[in-house]
């Protein structure tokens, strides 16, 4: 209920806030700007609406650290703003590296209908480690996993079947993801069959490895143009679709428009 309020208040400050109102408003402690009153309502209700969405797809259950899964939805809404994305798949899927091998870190999660529509075990690159990955790398023939935001693009039939072609968009991070041919494509040493017989799973030359049985399955879903982010262990990423002002832009002219006029039906 709280954070449903939160949202609620800052749709109401919007309106509140005009021209012909005050160029100031009192936080209780003294005058402040409307834009800043605006500012720190937007971000309150961002996470507001980022805590309810995780509660609601019942991502906790689902073993998605919350700090991980806002990382990724920051880079959703960013590049929803500058039209990146599908216009009709409201999917993103998250890679957590900072599990280890042997448990499930490999989520597709269905933002509309608030649903978590896999959750799977994933491999990682050889080179970045045996049943954790700690080292990653952009360089072709590392055989290292690259952190960041993928962009799904389209199919085709390799040595490993059915296989889903990466556009890696964190230059320095995975922008070569395509010249070093990292794809999402199904693996016989992802199961948990061969966890029990290693301690681990198997490892890839770099690609998000996933069990044969679901490949085709999560192929389908994520295909087009949706969202990928790995996130892992690392001091030095960064990315430009980690700005959460940018995503606040998105989240104020779009989300809460659309909740406004919910509310004033």
């Amino acid at each position: 209920m709280k954070k449903a309020i939160s949202v609620f208040t800052f749709i109401s400050l919007l309106s509140f806030v005009s021209p012909a109102n005050s160029s100031t408003i009192s936080n209780g402690a003294g005058p402040v700007s409307n834009s800043t009153a605006v500012e720190a309502s937007s971000k309150v209700a961002f996470d507001d609406f980022l805590e309810n969405l995780y509660d609601e797809a019942d991502l906790k259950k689902a073993g998605l650290d919350f700090d991980v899964f806002k990382r990724a939805a920051t880079g959703f809404y960013n590049l929803k703003k500058n039209n990146k994305l599908s216009r009709t798949k409201e999917v993103l899927t998250v890679v957590d590296f900072n599990k280890p091998s042997s448990e499930k870190r490999f989520w597709v999660v269905d933002l509309n209908k608030k649903k978590v529509l896999y959750h799977s075990l994933v491999a990682h690159g050889m080179g970045s480690g045996n049943d954790r990955a700690f080292k990653f790398s952009n360089t072709v023939n590392s055989h290292m996993s690259s952190l960041g935001f993928y962009v799904t693009e389209n199919t085709y039939i390799g040595k490993h079947g059915l296989s889903l072609k990466l556009n890696g968009l964190d230059r320095g991070f995975n922008s070569k993801a395509k010249e070093r041919a990292i794809v999402v494509h199904g693996a016989d040493y992802v199961s948990e069959a061969f966890v029990r017989q290693q301690g681990r799973l198997g490892r890839s030359h770099g690609c998000p490895a996933l069990p044969k049985a679901i490949t085709s399955e999560v192929i389908q879903v994520i295909k087009g143009g949706t969202l990928l982010y790995i996130d892992g262990p690392s001091t030095n990423y960064t990315s430009a679709y980690l700005d959460t002002d940018s995503a606040i832009k998105h989240f104020e002219n779009e989300i809460l428009a659309k909740q406004a006029k919910l509310l004033s039906r």
